[in-house]
């Protein structure tokens, strides 16, 4: 670089599109800074998989607990990601709520959140 050109700094480029050059165009499809929509009963259920989440470390750990604090890792990310579970995410954790039931029969959290999706 010769001395005489100006320095540029662009600084922190996360989450950012940009285009450099006479004919550079940029273009993204993602939101940045923006949460995907989420109706009421979304927003119960992601409410109440977080308090199971925070919950489950006090119940004794068994391969029940453990895939269901997977399924509830997942159902949170896929409500953050996507605005919402789909059917599939919910069917697998009713699923692991009633085999789960006897261990996590004690937490509100989990009854209220079984009652949501149906079960």
């Amino acid at each position: 670089m010769a001395q005489d050109e100006p320095k540029v700094t662009i600084g922190n480029v996360d989450r950012s599109t940009f285009a450099i050059g006479a004919h550079a165009r940029a273009e993204s499809s993602a939101r940045y800074g923006t949460e995907p929509g989420r109706d009421q009963e979304t927003e119960e259920i992601l409410r109440l998989v977080r308090e199971l989440r925070a919950a489950l470390p006090a119940l004794r750990v068994t391969d029940e607990t453990a895939a269901l604090g997977e399924a509830l890792a997942d159902t949170e990310a896929e409500i953050d990601r996507t605005g919402q579970a789909g059917p599939t995410r919910r069917e697998r954790l009713r699923a692991l709520l009633a085999d789960s039931q006897g261990v996590v029969s004690l937490l509100t959290s989990a009854a209220a959140l079984a009652a949501l999706l149906g079960g």
